[in-house]
């Protein structure tokens, strides 16, 4: 079943995909700001208060209906793990937005390359050039599908449609609550972004795994290895270090950007990325996913022959 569900919501996904300001999503952005708004008093329990009446409801309810449905019949519950699965993901989302730059870059239209990219990864790229865009979508993309393919699709495998409902939660949560840089928000997001960070332990890794088996394998783990410590996270740096050395090209670096350089360490190795790299970014994720498939298919099988 575990299979059959990924694959359908693959499918389902690749066809008629979610908006990024889809309902679902929009609630519980709405939701998560009225309990910090009603619990954040700048200590680092009240964040994990928060955090639990924002997750937890959630992967309960999840949890509960595939266990009635089961009861039911097998394909209700296969419904249902396709339909949570489907909401949790956004493949489609993030190769849209990726092939909307590296179109872009293509025509030479750098200023809507520069648009359409700052859109996608909600900060400035009006400074870069044709290079650098299309390294930052690199970045972007890798890191992208990690979040929203390989991370729900690996928890999904653990717990089934909750554990999916617990990454993308979680996700959120850290996205909103961790990442905020104002100290009259106190502590209260520490929780959250350190909860995501260990959700997120095994699945970095094994997308790390994947993009090195589907390219070069012995450049990805060097770079992996070698680089991914000086990244901040080490979690990013893990994806893109790893996705790097498979693609044979070099991330990170000095970044230009809103008036003035952003130190950033310098990751993979080989050449400097241009438009050309970015098809080939796009066929490492889709080769790592493929990979994905076979490997659950393959436990799914044994499973099912005992």
């Amino acid at each position: 079943m575990t299979f059959l569900s990924v694959l359908a919501a693959l499918l389902a996904e690749q066809t008629w995909a979610l908006r990024e300001d889809n309902r679902l999503l929009l609630w519980f952005e709405r939701y998560a700001a009225a309990l910090e708004g009603r619990l954040n008093g700048g200590q680092y329990q009240h964040g994990m208060l928060a955090w639990a009446l924002a997750v937890g409801p959630a992967f309960a309810a999840t949890a509960a209906i595939q266990h009635l449905l089961g009861e039911v019949s097998l394909l209700a519950e296969l419904a249902w793990n396709i339909a949570v699965l489907y909401a949790a993901m956004g493949f489609r989302r993030v190769s849209h937005d990726f092939t909307e730059v590296e179109l872009a870059l293509r025509a030479g239209e750098l200023a809507a390359a520069r648009d359409r990219l700052g859109k996608w990864r909600r900060g400035s790229a009006a400074e870069l050039d044709a290079g650098g865009a299309a390294r930052v979508a690199i970045e972007q993309g890798l890191l992208a599908s990690h979040h929203r393919v390989f991370g729900p699709i690996a928890w999904f495998i653990v717990l089934g449609p909750a554990g999916a409902v617990l990454y993308r939660g979680s996700a959120v949560l850290s996205g909103l609550w961790g990442a905020r840089d104002d100290p009259d928000f106190g502590v209260f997001g520490r929780f959250a972004a350190r909860a995501f960070h260990w959700l997120d332990w095994i699945p970095v890794r094994l997308t790390a795994v994947s993009f090195a088996a589907a390219g070069d394998f012995a450049d990805a783990v060097y770079c992996w290895r070698a680089q991914a410590s000086g990244w901040d996270p080490q979690a990013d740096g893990i994806i893109l270090a790893s996705g790097g050395g498979a693609l044979g090209v070099r991330l990170g670096d000095t970044l230009h950007q809103d008036g003035g350089p952003r130190y950033r360490p310098e990751l993979g190795t080989g050449e400097e990325p241009d438009v050309e790299h970015m098809q080939q970014a796009a066929g490492l994720v889709w080769r790592a996913l493929v990979l994905w498939m076979f490997l659950i298919l393959v436990v799914s099988l044994a499973h099912a022959l005992g």
